[in-house]
C-alpha cells in the first residue's frame, strides 16, 4: 500500500489536427490557460459545444496538446442528460464508442466514435511503479473520501510511463460520491494485499 493524490478529470475534448481546424480555422492556434497535472498537458482557452439528438453542453473545455485522434470524456450524469450511454474505457480506446457532433466557431464535426466514460486509473511513474511491484495495465483499488464518505474504488486501472506525475484520476461523479474536491490522499491496495 502507499499513498496517491486524487485529482477530479472533469468533462473535456481531446482534438486531433484535422477536426481542430475544421472548428476554429487553419491560422488558429489552441491556448493554454494553465497546465494540468500531467507533464506537456494543459487546459484551454477554447471550448466546443457538445450536441446530441436528446441535448447539448454548452463550453466543453479542450485538452491540449492536440492528439493523434479526437476523444470526448464525459460523466454518466452528463451521458443521461445527452441521452447517450457510452462505454466506461481508457483514454485512447474509442473503438464502438459513442456518437455526437461538436461545434465551434467556424464549423462542426460529426463524431461516428469517441465519446467515452473515463476508466478510473492511477498515472504512475516507472519508479513508483517499480518500487511497488505494479505493471502498466495492472488493477487495483484505491481507498479515499472525506470523513463521512470514506469510499473504496476497485477496477482501478494502472497506467505507467516515465513521463507521468503520480495521481489518482477520477470523474466528476465518482468524486462527488466520495465526497471529494480534489487534491486529497488515497491509498492504493493491490488485489492480492
Amino acid at each position: 500500500m502507499f499513498k496517491i493524490l486524487a485529482e477530479i478529470s472533469a468533462r473535456h475534448i481531446n482534438l486531433e489536427k484535422k477536426h481542430f481546424e475544421i472548428l476554429f480555422g487553419s491560422e488558429e492556434k489552441l491556448k493554454s490557460i494553465r497546465n494540468i497535472s500531467q507533464p506537456g498537458e494543459f487546459a484551454a482557452e477554447q471550448t466546443l459545444i457538445l450536441k446530441t439528438p436528446k441535448a447539448d453542453i454548452k463550453r466543453v473545455r479542450i485538452v491540449g496538446p492536440l492528439r493523434e485522434q479526437t476523444q470526448v470524456e464525459i460523466s454518466k450524469t452528463d451521458a443521461r442528460n445527452l441521452g447517450l450511454n457510452p462505454p466506461i474505457r481508457i483514454s485512447g480506446n474509442l473503438n464502438k464508442s459513442e456518437k455526437g457532433e461538436l461545434i465551434g466557431p467556424i464549423g462542426k464535426v460529426d463524431l461516428f466514435q469517441g465519446i467515452i466514460i473515463a476508466q478510473r486509473h492511477l498515472h504512475l511513474d516507472s519508479e513508483t511503479a517499480l518500487k511497488n511491484n505494479l505493471k502498466n495495465q495492472e488493477i487495483v483499488s484505491v481507498r479515499i473520501g472525506s470523513k463521512n464518505r470514506l469510499t473504496t474504488f476497485h477496477q482501478v486501472v494502472v497506467r505507467v510511463s516515465s513521463k507521468f506525475k503520480n495521481s489518482f484520476h477520477l470523474d466528476t461523479d465518482e468524486s462527488n460520491a466520495a465526497g471529494l474536491i480534489g487534491g486529497e490522499e488515497g491509498i492504493v491496495i493491490k488485489n492480492n494485499e
